[in-house]
Parts: structure tokens; C-alpha cells; sequence
């Protein structure tokens, strides 16, 4: 594992999350202040040229935020490399688990609480389901602290979040192909 690798990445995917959208007016957007408030001289004041001033009071403000992207680009190897790196941490620490998706053709909430209970493994959990999969997936889903998402939706973030990990049989390999796992084998 590559914790450097791991950062960037999971950065990256919680910078893509940030909406961007706080902004405030500048002195142009601000309504009013079209004429100078009074002249240039002879009035003993000071000169002003807009009511819409930064300084002023229902001013705009000098440099105001506007929307942004706070996207990071990471290259694909990279984030396949974390991806590996962060499944690889958890199979090294025993909380990976494969689970067969065929066995559970009813959702039920309680069988799942059991299987996690026989387990024994902590909490907070991720479960990586195939995209048919529906009885494993509604049986974990409404567990607390449990995630249940898709080997396409699955993020390093996630993965680090969580203190162990299932994936089920059906999902293991779109998971592999996803993390790139067997790539450099398969090329030598």
C-alpha cells in the first residue's frame, strides 16, 4: 500500500463532492450606485464616485467568491493503485470477506445482522453487491452503519472509511477488473 497514492485520491473524491456554489456580489452585480452621489468638489467631503463601493454600506465586496469547482484530476493508474492498496490493507488485516449473493434470495434484514454478528468483525461495513443482486443488498442496506454499494460506485474513500470489508462472489471480479488487479501478470 502507497499511503501517499491513498491521500490523493481519496482527496480527489471528496473535492468532487463539494458543490462549489457559495458566491456573493461584486460592486458591478450590486443594484444601485449608477450616478456619482454628489460632486467632485465644494462640498467639504470626500469624493465618492458610487454608493456601491466595497466600502460602503450595501457596497459590494472587493473580491467576492464565486462558484468553483474544487475537482482534483487524478490519472487512472493512480487511482487503480489506491484501489488495490486500500483492498489490500483489509485483506492483510483479515476484514475482507467474500459472501455467496446466490443464498440469499429473500431480503432479510435479521439473517444479515447474524452473519455479521457470527463475524464478529467492527463496524462501520461496506458491502460490495453485483448489480442484480437484490435480496443481499436490501438485507444489508437498512442496517446501521452498513454501505451497500456497487463495485462501479465504490470509492477509496469508502473503502478506508470502513473497518471491514464484504464483497460478494458475484462482484469480486468486476471489483478486480476495476482495481486492475492481474494487469502487470497478464502483460509479462
Amino acid at each position: 500500500m502507497k499511503p501517499h497514492l491513498v491521500h490523493e485520491v481519496v482527496r480527489a473524491e471528496l473535492n468532487a463532492r463539494r458543490a462549489g456554489t457559495r458566491g456573493a456580489k461584486s460592486r458591478g452585480l450590486v443594484a444601485g450606485g449608477r450616478s456619482k452621489p454628489w460632486r467632485q468638489k465644494g462640498t467639504g467631503r470626500a469624493r465618492a464616485g458610487s454608493t456601491r463601493v466595497s466600502h460602503w454600506t450595501g457596497g459590494g465586496l472587493a473580491f467576492p467568491p464565486e462558484m468553483r469547482s474544487f475537482a482534483v484530476k487524478v490519472n487512472r493508474k493512480v487511482s487503480r493503485a489506491a484501489l488495490r492498496g486500500a483492498l489490500a490493507a483489509h485483506a492483510r488485516e483479515g476484514t475482507l470477506a467474500l459472501v455467496d449473493g446466490s443464498a440469499w434470495e429473500t431480503p432479510s434484514t435479521k439473517t444479515a445482522a447474524g452473519v455479521l454478528d457470527a463475524w464478529g468483525k467492527q463496524r462501520p461495513l461496506v458491502v460490495v453487491v453485483a448489480d442484480g443482486e437484490d435480496g443481499i443488498s436490501k438485507s444489508f442496506r437498512n442496517l446501521d452503519r452498513v454501505a451497500v454499494v456497487t463495485p462501479g460506485e465504490l470509492e477509496v474513500a469508502a473503502v478506508v472509511w470502513a473497518r471491514s470489508l464484504l464483497v460478494s462472489q458475484a462482484a469480486l471480479e468486476s471489483l478486480q477488473a476495476r482495481a486492475g488487479a492481474g494487469r502487470k501478470e497478464a502483460s509479462e
